[in-house]
């Protein structure tokens, strides 16, 4: 899979392409991604990006040119373009999944008091992590490609995504590690049984009623 990140931040990425999961992934290359300075496509004279509103309003909104002209340049037959925004629809990880089976995405980050209305006919998806609004895309940008990444084939054992939360309309179950005992509180002693029947009972259990007490309207979805 190949990630194409347009965003006027580049250096916020440091962290996130050099560390980790990604980096692995990354270093086998079970991914490409590219974060692009969309600065650099501005035919203005000083790469200028943003201007006014027309009607008025406070702050800067992104101009279409630079951002037109940097997704022609990067676009395929296989591309899909992401738009960051709040005004997307919520971010699942069912979606996750979906977008796995892309070979190539288009992520834009907006910035600033928003963007031109005409930068949405590039959006093959406009997608919000949550229900709030921040300085700029490069921070969601991050989380849709992480959450994205972990799943491609071979950058971490299926089990380990298979059973995460929201998989099934469920939250995880509750994980222990040693010591057995800590400061009063123990392991429950079902995990402790070796009785893989009874561990698998547990956590389903426990599944359910934390998803009952956290995310009731997740289990509305499960029928």
């Amino acid at each position: 899979m190949r990630i194409d990140i347009l965003t006027l931040f580049p250096n916020m990425f440091d962290g996130f392409v050099s560390e980790s999961i990604i980096k692995r992934a990354i270093n086998n290359n079970k991914v490409t991604i590219n974060i692009i300075d969309f600065r650099k496509y501005s035919k203005d004279p000083h790469n200028k990006v943003d201007d006014y509103a027309f009607g008025g309003g406070a702050g800067m909104v992104l101009m279409p040119q630079p951002i037109f002209d940097a997704v022609d340049d990067l676009k395929t037959e296989n591309s899909k373009v992401i738009l960051m925004t709040p005004q997307g629809v919520p971010y699942k990880q069912e979606m996750a999944y979906t977008l796995t089976k892309e070979q190539h995405l288009i992520i834009i980050c907006g910035h600033y008091e928003g963007f031109d209305e005409r930068i949405r006919t590039l959006a093959d998806y406009e997608i919000s992590i949550g229900d709030f609004v921040l300085t700029g895309g490069e921070i969601p940008s991050m989380a849709i490609a992480d959450s994205i990444i972990r799943l491609l084939d071979g950058v971490i054992e299926e089990e380990s995504h298979v059973k995460d939360s929201f998989n099934d309309n469920l939250l995880d179950y509750p994980v222990y590690t040693k010591p057995v005992s800590f400061r009063g509180m123990d392991v429950p002693e079902v995990l402790l049984s070796g009785h893989h029947e009874n561990i698998r009972k547990w956590r389903l259990e426990k599944q359910i009623e934390k998803t009952k007490e956290r995310r009731p309207d997740l289990l509305e979805k499960r029928g």
